[in-house]
Formats: C-alpha cells, sequence, structure tokens
C-alpha cells in the first residue's frame, strides 16, 4: 500500500515479547521503545507522547497478559498526530472497553492462536484484523506468495495460510470463549482475594486496570522479590508456574547494540515477574491449592 517506508518509527513497549519487536524489524522500519506503564504493564500514554517524533508513523499497543492497553488514550494521540495504530492482541482474545474489543481500536491487529492462548488452534496459527478493505486485500496476498491470483505474484509474500483444519477447529472453540473468559477471571479474583498481599498482583492501578471487561487473564503474572526461591518452592509443591518473561528484547543477544539499553522500569519487570497457573480447565480445587501454596510461603517468610 506504499504509506510506510524504510526507517519509519514505530513506537512500541520496552517490556513486550520480542516478537512484537521482530515484526517491526523484519518489514524495515525502527522500533522507538519506551518504558511501560509500572502498573498495567501496558503502553503508557504520557510515556508515548514524549516519544513520538517526525519520524513517527505507527503505535504499536502490546494487550499484555490479556489486558487492553488505554486504547482511547492511544488513539486520541494517533489522530492528534496523523499516526497509524496497530494492537498486538495475541494474548487478549475477547478483551473490551466500551464495549469495543481488542483488534477493533487500531488499523490492524494480529492475534495469535498458538495451542496455549485463550483461543489456541491445534498447532501455530494466527490472523490480522481490519476494516480497511484495500489492507485486507494486501494482507490475503501477502499470506498466499504475494498472490491474488494463482501464479500471479504482486508482491514478495510468504506461505502464511491458516490451515482449514486449524480454522475449522477454532469456529468451534470461539462459542465457548466468553465462558472460558469468566471462568479466567473467577480464579483471577480468587487469587486477588485470598492470597496474601505481600506478593505483588497484576494489575494494580492504572487507566485501564480498573475496567473488568479489559482484562481476559491470558496469564495471572505477580511480581516478588527472590522469585526463584518461590518458583521452587511452587514446584515442589505441584504447582506448575512459568516466567513471562525473563529477558527483554533489548538485553537479547538478537539486539545487541541494535536497541538502546537503559530501561529500568522494564528491567526490573522482567526481573521480578512470574505467572500463576490459570486455566478455564482448573477445579475449584486446584484454585484452592494454588492459594494454600502461596500463603503457607507467605507464613514461611514471615516465620
Amino acid at each position: 500500500m506504499g504509506i510506510l517506508k524504510d526507517g519509519d518509527e514505530v513506537i512500541v513497549p520496552a517490556n513486550t515479547y520480542i516478537a512484537s519487536i521482530l515484526a517491526i524489524t523484519e518489514n524495515g522500519l525502527k522500533p522507538v521503545l519506551v518504558e511501560p506503564d509500572p502498573y498495567s504493564y501496558n503502553l503508557c500514554p504520557e510515556k508515548t507522547r514524549a516519544a513520538i517524533t517526525a519520524n513517527t508513523k505507527v503505535i504499536l499497543a502490546v494487550h499484555l497478559y490479556g489486558l487492553l492497553a488505554p486504547m482511547p488514550d492511544i488513539m486520541s494521540l494517533a489522530m492528534e498526530y496523523n499516526l497509524l495504530v496497530v494492537e498486538d492482541s495475541a494474548q487478549a482474545h475477547g478483551a473490551q472497553i466500551n464495549s469495543k474489543k481488542a483488534g477493533s481500536w487500531g488499523h490492524a491487529a494480529g492475534f495469535s492462536f498458538y495451542p496455549g492462548k485463550n483461543l489456541g488452534a491445534l498447532g501455530d496459527a494466527g490472523a490480522v484484523t481490519t476494516n480497511n478493505d484495500e489492507l485486507a486485500r494486501t494482507i490475503r496476498a501477502l499470506g498466499n506468495y504475494g498472490s491474488h491470483v494463482k501464479y500471479e505474484n504482486l508482491y514478495q509474500g510468504v506461505n502464511s495460510r491458516l490451515d482449514e483444519l486449524q480454522a475449522a477447529l477454532l469456529r468451534v472453540k470461539l462459542k465457548y470463549l466468553d465462558r472460558e473468559i469468566m471462568r479466567r477471571r473467577e480464579i483471577a479474583a480468587a487469587y486477588r482475594c485470598s492470597i496474601r498481599n505481600s506478593l505483588i498482583f497484576q494489575p494494580l492501578p492504572s487507566t485501564t486496570a480498573y475496567i473488568p471487561e479489559a482484562h481476559v487473564f491470558h496469564l495471572y503474572v505477580i511480581q516478588l522479590e527472590n522469585r526463584e526461591h518461590f518458583l521452587d518452592y511452587l514446584g515442589a509443591n505441584g504447582i506448575g508456574s512459568m516466567i513471562h518473561y525473563p529477558i527483554p528484547p533489548h538485553k537479547q543477544q538478537a539486539y545487541q547494540k541494535k536497541l538502546p539499553a537503559n530501561f529500568p522500569i522494564t528491567e526490573s519487570i522482567h526481573r521480578r515477574v512470574l505467572s500463576l497457573p490459570i486455566s478455564p480447565t482448573m477445579t475449584d480445587c486446584q484454585v484452592e491449592q494454588v492459594i494454600k501454596v502461596c500463603n503457607e510461603y507467605h507464613s514461611k517468610l514471615d516465620g
């Protein structure tokens, strides 16, 4: 479509998963990393505004852990500066603000249907949403070797078609997405209410954190010091947990000397976060066991 050119700047949160950054650099664009809101982990409108330059063309809003970024503020900024907005909605299927869902705010959005996502396929899969007909046609062609018509290639595309079997499965699973989101929220509420607050839970106060519909809890993330000790304690007591994500993009070897290196808020987050189990398949007994083990750990710290 010719809207962007090599070297155009894309504002993106520094604490996202590396896939967000790869999408920028793979297209010859320049990622401009900004520190996140330390409470929501998502883009901070004030820091985003401060990062805008004459070369800024896009804001890439990442809905991290299932919490919508502050999209009303981001869209207002984009309108003020005539910027495009792309949503990384890989973790936020069904999240919404004012009845407007993830993937419908910006000019385009990317969704992941990786099996572990809230709406997951049997294998790798994904989709792009947009209300721009021309962009939709271009994206379809790019995912089909750059071709609209068999053996006629308009672009240097790739093979990135959604397999029909995965699409059929996703159509069935989509019917149950809202119910599964409600179960995730029930588990998150139980954790918030019952686990002692020496562990710092996400989200804390922010623009979107007080909007229940804005969070679909793809992950339930806490922060704490000495997380390795807690991780070992959980494992020893039969509780699975993970770190999302231990190394921020600007610290990865892939971007060594290619990205700025000073993001203390981001580095603090990546050093302290840990994800507790959350899944719509969890039973009440399993949720209670997670709470019990977390509180036992808290008691041992007090003792």
